[in-house]
C-alpha cells in the first residue's frame, strides 16, 4: 500500500472540497470497525452518516452484490427486471400500512424530490410546510425544504412556496394552514431531526399533523432517510406514531452502502409516467443489495436490537457525570449529546481515542452506529466519551 501522505496529497490535490474533512484515510470495515491505512482501528459511530446499518462488510450484501454483477449490473426502468420486481414486492410488506407503490431512486435528497414533484403532481397545490431544525438535503427542492440558513444562503433564490413552523408545535402549523387553506400541497417532517440536533417527534403532534392533512387535502411526506431500516427501534421511525401517511422517503441504510433511494406511495398519489425517472433508480445491482439488507435485518431483529441497544446506550450515557453535558436523548441508535460548548474538538478528542462520531448542529455529538454494534463496543464508546469530556 502507498504511503499515507500521498492519499491525502491526491485527494486534496483533484477532488473539488465539499467536506470538512478529518485527517483519516479509511481503507476498510467489518461490523461496527473501520481501519485506516497504518492498520489503527476505531469503532465507527457514523456508519457513514448512517448508511452501514447492517455494518461495514456484511457477507450477506456482498454475495448478493457480486451474484448479481455476475448476471446484470444496469436496466433501464423502461423494461421489467427480476431484481427489481422481488425487491419491491419486499419494501410494500415492510412499509407501514397503505404505502403500496415505489419509485426507486439514488439518495435521500432524490427521494425527497420526488416527493415534492408528486405531492404538487397530486393535489395541484403549490406550497409545503417543513419543520424549523429540519434537514431534506441538499439539491434545489430538498434545499428549499431545509431548515438552516447556513445551508442555502449562498445558493439563493431557492424553489419558492417553501414555510417553516416549529417541530413538535402543532398551533403555529395550524395558523400558517387556516391562513392559506388551500395553498398547500405538502408537509415534510423526519420523524427525529437527525441534522438538527436529534429531536425526537412527539405521537401528539405527528396526529394533529395528520388529522389537518385529511381536513385540508394535504400530502404528509416523512423523511426516514435517517431513520428507516431499524435505525429507531422499528423498521420505521413513524411506527412510532402509528398514522398512515402519503408518502415516505427512504435511503441511506437501504441498500447496505450502495446508493439508493426510494418514495413510497399510497394509493391515491398520482402515477406521474413520463413526468419524473431516475437513469440509475431502481438498477439490477442496488436492488439485490437492497433485498439482502432487507433480508439480514428482518432475520437478525435488526430493529429490536437496536431499541434494546439504544436503551443500554442512553443509560449509560446519562450516567456521565460532566458539567459538559446538557442533555442526551435518543431513540434506538439514533443519539445526540447535547453540550453546553462546541463539539468538534470532542469530536476530534474521540478521533484520538478510537470513535468516529458526527456533529448534529454545532454543540450536538451524535452517534449512529451500525445496528449490529455490540455492548463491549458500547461500553468502550461511552468510557472514551467519559474520557474527552
Amino acid at each position: 500500500m502507498e504511503p499515507r501522505q500521498n492519499f491525502l496529497k491526491l485527494e486534496k490535490q483533484f477532488s473539488l472540497a465539499v467536506y470538512p474533512k478529518r485527517d483519516l484515510v479509511i481503507v476498510a470495515g467489518k461490523g461496527s470497525l473501520v481501519k485506516d491505512e497504518t492498520g489503527k482501528e476505531y469503532i465507527d459511530c457514523t456508519a457513514g452518516h448512517g448508511v452501514a446499518g447492517v455494518g461495514h462488510g456484511n457477507e450477506a450484501v456482498i454475495r448478493a452484490i457480486t451474484r448479481q454483477a455476475r448476471r446484470l449490473i444496469t436496466c433501464s426502468g423502461t423494461f421489467y427486471n427480476d431484481t427489481r420486481a422481488l425487491l419491491l414486492e419486499k419494501l410494500v410488506n415492510i412499509a407501514p400500512a397503505g404505502l403500496n407503490r415505489v419509485f426507486l431512486c439514488n439518495s435521500g435528497t432524490e427521494a425527497v424530490e420526488a416527493a415534492l414533484k408528486l405531492a404538487r403532481f397530486t393535489t395541484g397545490k403549490t406550497d409545503f410546510i417543513c419543520a424549523v431544525k429540519g434537514f431534506h438535503g441538499r439539491t434545489m427542492g430538498a434545499l428549499s425544504a431545509t431548515y438552516n440558513p447556513k445551508y442555502k444562503t449562498e445558493f439563493l433564490p431557492l424553489v419558492p412556496g417553501f414555510h417553516f413552523a416549529p417541530f413538535n408545535n402543532i398551533s403555529p402549523l395550524i395558523k400558517q394552514v387556516e391562513e392559506n387553506p388551500d395553498r398547500f400541497a405538502g408537509i415534510i417532517l423526519e420523524p427525529v431531526q437527525g441534522e438538527g440536533g436529534v429531536h425526537i417527534g412527539r405521537q401528539d403532534y405527528f396526529r394533529e399533523v395528520r388529522a389537518i392533512c385529511d381536513e385540508r387535502g394535504i400530502m404528509l411526506i416523512i423523511d426516514e432517510v435517517q431513520t428507516g431500516f431499524g435505525r429507531t427501534g422499528r423498521m420505521f421511525g413513524l411506527e412510532h406514531f402509528d398514522i398512515p401517511v402519503d408518502m415516505m422517503c427512504v435511503a441511506k441504510a437501504m441498500a447496505g452502502g450502495v446508493p439508493m433511494g426510494a418514495v413510497l406511495c399510497a394509493p391515491h398519489i398520482r402515477e406521474a409516467q413520463g413526468k419524473h425517472g431516475s437513469t440509475f433508480g431502481g438498477n439490477p445491482l442496488a436492488c439485490a443489495a437492497a433485498s439482502a439488507v432487507i433480508d439480514f435485518i428482518k432475520e437478525n431483529r435488526l430493529p429490536e436490537q437496536a431499541a434494546e441497544k439504544g436503551r443500554f446506550l442512553l443509560e449509560k450515557l446519562k450516567k456521565i457525570k460532566s458539567a459538559k453535558i446538557r442533555e442526551v436523548r435518543g431513540l434506538g441508535l439514533m443519539i445526540g449529546i447535547e453540550l453546553k460548548e462546541k463539539v468538534t474538538p470532542y469530536i476530534q478528542g474521540l478521533v484520538n481515542e478510537g470513535v468516529l462520531t458526527l456533529p448534529a448542529g454545532s454543540t450536538v455529538l451524535r452517534l449512529l452506529p451500525p445496528l449490529v454494534i455490540d455492548y463491549n463496543q458500547l461500553e468502550t464508546v461511552v468510557e472514551k466519551i467519559q474520557k474527552v469530556l
